[in-house]
């Protein structure tokens, strides 16, 4: 799968953009703020429908703006297919392929896989259950459009409770059979979404644990687990004995939203007893894990998003990378950094099919 061009109007520091990209790498070069990352997240919305560091869609409009637009062309196999994810203020956003608006949104999610490998990766070992919980559900909603809507139904029905938990308090009446009814419907949804996350831990482990082994070069032992109230528990039972707590607290304190992925080292937190670089290996091997599940069952590989890598990482992990990539592990790839001559150092002898741009001040354009 290839991008072979991007164009933005009003999104985050950019009025106008358009670019053609290399079959293969792609080099943003450019000074801290200047807009490289955006550029990546261009390029992930076009992927997912959502930025990977925005939570509102609105705050990627250009400030002062009423709008924005993203279109990227993929081409898969002899295929082409065109892209464009647009909001205006104040109303929904539109995304549509082919010039042609999706009946569902999620019916885009894992049509075109993107990994992005970020310095805030690390957030998922040191923040809450919930990052591990989106990243994890992320990832296999792209494999799994069942999954997905499974999820989105699971994440409606919670709210709907809730709303009605905090009904109850704010109005002091209480009916439980309205509460059943919502119950009834949350049950299976939420065994069926944990049995699909320990069956896709079952296959993905064990490639992440080959890829720490190549990117760290050590001894110790790392591996995932899922942690969660269902599996071998009734879920109607548990809600019901959580019923007096979930009145009092006015939301559903048992439930697949309140599983946690565990990140282990040697059978210790990775989050305590891991070092900087050690945590670090940790979240790049969970991303390269990531993009080889996704490459095996899509049947193509995911575009390769890398955010100031050089800056962040060792010399080691970077040579390991590298190393990979003069394999022709990965497909097309775009990184970002800050020296046009490092960038250069590290990649020479590793493609004929590098291109460079000049990224300063919400603009961009061709190097050489």
């Amino acid at each position: 799968m290839l991008l072979e061009n991007l164009s933005l109007l009003f999104f985050k520091n950019y009025d106008d953009a358009n670019i053609s990209f290399s079959p293969h790498i792609n080099c943003f070069i450019g000074d801290n703020g200047s807009g490289k990352t955006n550029l990546l997240d261009a390029i992930h919305y076009l992927s997912m429908t959502r930025s990977a560091f925005n939570s509102s869609d609105a705050l990627n409009i250009k400030q002062g703006g009423e709008y924005f637009m993203v279109k990227g062309r993929f081409k898969i196999d002899d295929e082409k297919h065109t892209v464009t994810c647009s909001l205006k203020q104040g109303q929904k956003k539109t995304v549509l392929h082919n010039k042609v608006a999706y009946e569902k949104m999620s019916d885009h999610i894992g049509r075109f896989p993107v990994v992005l490998i970020s310095p805030y990766d690390t957030d998922l070992i040191r923040e809450g259950s919930e990052e591990r919980r989106k990243y994890f559900d992320s990832l296999i909603s792209q494999l799994n459009h069942t999954y997905l809507e499974q999820l989105i139904q699971y994440n409606y029905i919670l709210k709907q409770r809730n709303s009605l938990l905090k009904q109850f308090a704010e109005r002091r009446y209480f009916d439980r059979d309205f509460l059943h009814i919502l119950n009834e419907q949350l049950v299976p949804l939420g065994e069926q979404l944990a049995q699909e996350r320990m069956a896709f831990l079952e296959t993905f482990v064990p490639v992440f644990q080959k890829h720490y082994r190549h990117i760290s070069d050590s001894h110790e032992a790392v591996t995932l687990t899922y942690k969660s109230q269902l599996p071998g528990a009734n879920f109607a039972q548990l809600l019901e004995q959580a019923e007096q707590k979930d009145r009092a607290l006015q939301r559903t304190t048992v439930g697949t939203h309140k599983d946690d992925f565990v990140f282990l080292m040697d059978d210790n937190p990775v989050k305590h007893f891991g070092s900087q670089g050690q945590q670090k290996s940790y979240v790049i091997a969970l991303k390269l894990a990531h993009f080889e599940v996704m490459s095996e069952r899509q049947h193509h590989k995911p575009l390769l998003l890398l955010d100031d890598i050089f800056d962040r990482l060792d010399e080691k992990r970077i040579t390991k990378l590298m190393q990979m990539v003069a394999a022709h592990t990965f497909g097309q790839i775009f990184l970002t950094d800050t020296h046009l001559e490092r960038t250069d150092k590290i990649l020479e002898n590793l493609s004929e099919q590098i291109r460079r741009f000049e990224v300063k001040e919400g603009t961009v354009k061709v190097i050489g």
